[in-house]
């Protein structure tokens, strides 16, 4: 499972810093892979308000937010941790979410489904140095709008006052055991999902579809990747084309390796669609040929056909899997 961490604060080793590092050690050392961003030094222009996002699905800005989508998306876990600055969150961050439009855009007004929409968890990590009793109001209802933008459910937050000095943080009673209590209350359910893995040649069409099939109706039981043994600079647009026929929102994927995919854990069932002779050996792990044709350059008809082949051979992967059949 990935979780990310997107850190506000302009502070190095402030208390939000510390605060964060705290979550994410402890979903590494519970088995989970985890990245943090440090957004406030990052180059993240503000929203433009050009409405290219309601138009065509997509921010036209060219910054590191490009870089943030994929990883919202790939996220199952998103950590939002920032100090309060006048009753929200820093300048920095508030431009990460302004930016999550593109996101709120495909779902609501272009009606695409994120396939791992109905398993992300969000939760906020807010610091304040006042004792306001309405201090995290602000904040706690962006940040519910934000998870909704980016398709996670809010789990809730975690909020300390009257911490101003760099290392209050660890003088806090409860904050350093919250946390770790916390990260570990919402990465245990992820952790015994069985680890399945698609791949094809390319991974631009067919392995990329079954993965989402698989993570669309059982991301809560199965783990799954998909990966090509020559992997395309980009997934197939005509793919692309017809899963949006199903509300199924392709967006933001990147073709990547046999190896990548395997590097974070070996998967415990392969199906193969055609890898080129090259086609991984997992001890242990269960594999299936399924025989079905590459449609890369063919007609959007054969590629809807492979699509709901493809989506027949998951959901009857998935029965056998519930029926306790499945390798």
């Amino acid at each position: 499972m990935f979780v990310i961490g997107l850190q506000g604060s302009p502070r190095d080793k402030g208390n939000t810093s510390t605060l964060l590092s705290e979550f994410l050690s402890e979903a590494e050392r519970l088995g989970a892979r985890t990245q943090r961003l440090d957004v406030a030094k990052m180059n993240i222009s503000p929203c433009l308000e050009c409405g290219v996002c309601d138009d065509k699905g997509y921010c036209p800005i060219d910054d590191d937010m490009q870089q943030i989508y994929p990883l919202l998306r790939r996220a199952e876990i998103i950590i939002m941790a920032t100090p309060i600055f006048f009753y929200g969150p820093t300048a920095q961050l508030k431009a990460c979410i302004d930016r999550s439009q593109a996101l709120w855009a495909r779902r609501y007004t272009h009606n695409l489904s994120d396939p791992g929409r109905k398993w992300r968890h969000g939760i906020l990590l807010a610091l304040g140095a006042t004792k306001g009793k309405n201090l995290f109001e602000g904040t706690t209802l962006t940040a519910k709008y934000f998870f909704d933008a980016v398709g996670a459910s809010f789990e809730g937050s975690l909020g300390y006052r009257r911490l101003e000095g760099p290392e209050d943080i660890l003088k806090h009673p409860t904050a350093i055991s919250d946390v770790r209590e916390k990260a570990g209350s919402m990465v245990t359910p992820y952790l015994n999902r069985k680890k399945e893995l698609f791949i094809c040649e390319e991974n631009a069409c067919r392995s990329q579809m079954a993965s989402a099939f698989a993570q669309q109706y059982a991301g809560d039981k199965l783990e799954v990747e998909s990966a090509g043994s020559r992997p395309a600079k980009e997934i197939n647009p005509i793919m692309e084309e017809v899963m949006m026929e199903k509300g199924i929102d392709m967006a933001f994927r990147k073709p990547k390796s046999i190896d990548e995919a395997i590097s974070t854990g070996d998967p415990a069932f392969i199906a193969s669609m055609g890898c080129g002779g090259e086609c991984p050996h997992v001890p242990g792990a269960v594999k299936e040929d399924w025989d079905l044709p590459d449609p890369a350059g063919k007609s959007i008809d054969f590629m809807r056909r492979i699509r709901d082949q493809i989506e027949e051979k998951v959901l009857k992967l998935i029965k056998e899997e519930d029926d306790g059949k499945g390798g």
